[in-house]
């Protein structure tokens, strides 16, 4: 099988965040032939997570400078290669969550849409049930109390306020579902770039520049819509999507997840004052994942095995009896410091290696 060029490609791909796992339907196969040629393949194995100039890796590889760089190109504009433009143009590879699915927002069409909702189904929503996931749940406006630090990656409005360059664009799982007749009626232009993903989304057309007041009053909008925020699981986040659990990838793994809370970074988990519930049940609707229940009491309760702490339950609770509370400090866990450090996180635990395969086998 390593003769095969799709196989070396996936086994790549596998390298790389929540993986890129076989299947007995072969369908991971499909999207990676429907999205590379064989010759974008092989060049796909030839480059790293770290970015280059064409330059370089024709040197690196011993090929003509400009056919790598029109082939590089060819690539990027197609969503499968990660490319940076300041001085020079250089390029990297990318995962396939987050990164070229996440790429092909304006080229999604029904086929490929079908065959990734088949294969988050059949294999890569176990990926996303991993110790280390590539995105977080944070609390949603005015779901935290004043009373206690918080960590300005924990506060969604203070990672807005933090960026200097922010894009928005359509939510790429509300897209996806949407082309194949199951989405919901949740906002679609809710999902943030900043800093170097703002400036490739908006190269591409996939986004466009707002400011941060735009930014603050579309973040009101989705925690009116009963979103999640899940900013890219580091401190200094990339990127920050407001996610629904019927068509967000992450979300619908950990859903089916026992323990949800166990599978996701998150330092915060919801009570009940049972006394001033009223029974309403509006905060059954706003969850998510499913970690709210109404006992025989008529009072909520939450399942803290599930509460994933968005908060979500508590912004729209008229009694105030849903609160945020912060987990204990023993079993608080901190978001890696760069995108990197969380890709070398996964790449461990998943017994895996950021180093192209090529050069690990020598060949």
């Amino acid at each position: 099988m390593h003769n095969d060029i799709y196989e070396q490609l996936r086994e790549q791909v596998d390298q790389y965040s929540v993986g890129f796992p076989t299947t007995e339907s072969g369908v991971e196969m499909k999207i990676l032939r429907k999205l590379f040629t064989e010759e974008e393949a092989r060049m796909y194995l030839n480059l790293s997570l770290m970015l280059e100039t064409p330059q370089a890796v024709a040197a690196r590889i011993k090929q003509d400078p400009d056919r790598v760089a029109g082939i590089l190109e060819t690539m990027e504009a197609k969503g499968t290669l990660f490319r940076v433009k300041k001085d020079q143009v250089k390029y990297a590879v990318a995962p396939f969550v987050v990164g070229f699915y996440e790429f092909q927002l304006n080229s999604l069409d029904r086929e490929l849409a079908s065959l990734v909702d088949q294969y988050m189904e059949e294999a890569l929503g176990r990926g996303m049930s991993s110790k280390t996931v590539p995105m977080r749940a944070i609390p949603v406006n005015r779901a935290i109390e004043v009373s206690w630090p918080v960590a300005p990656y924990e506060d969604v409005r203070e990672i807005i306020k933090s960026k200097n360059k922010i894009a928005v664009a359509k939510c790429i799982c509300r897209v996806q579902k949407g082309l194949l007749d199951d989405g919901c009626d949740k906002p679609l232009e809710t999902c943030f770039m900043f800093g170097s993903h703002a400036d490739y989304y908006v190269d591409h057309e996939m986004g466009r520049w707002i400011d941060r007041e735009e930014a603050l009053r579309i973040l009101d909008q989705c925690d009116e819509a009963g979103l999640v925020p899940q900013p890219y699981n580091a401190q200094n986040p990339g990127g920050l999507c407001n996610c629904c659990g019927d068509c967000c990838g992450i979300l619908r793994s950990l859903k089916k997840h026992p323990r949800p809370a166990e599978m996701t970074v998150s330092n915060y988990f919801a009570a009940v004052d049972e006394d001033l519930c009223a029974g309403c049940e509006t905060c059954l609707d706003r969850c998510q994942m499913a970690a709210i229940t109404m006992g025989e009491d008529d009072v909520a309760h939450v399942d803290l095995n599930r509460c994933i702490g968005c908060g979500l339950c508590v912004t729209t609770c008229t009694t105030e009896a849903m609160s945020l509370q912060p987990k204990p400090e023993s079993v608080r866990r901190e978001p890696p410091l760069t995108g990197r450090d969380t890709m070398m996180q996964m790449a461990n635990e998943r017994g895996k290696s950021l180093v192209p395969l090529v050069y690990t086998r020598g060949s």
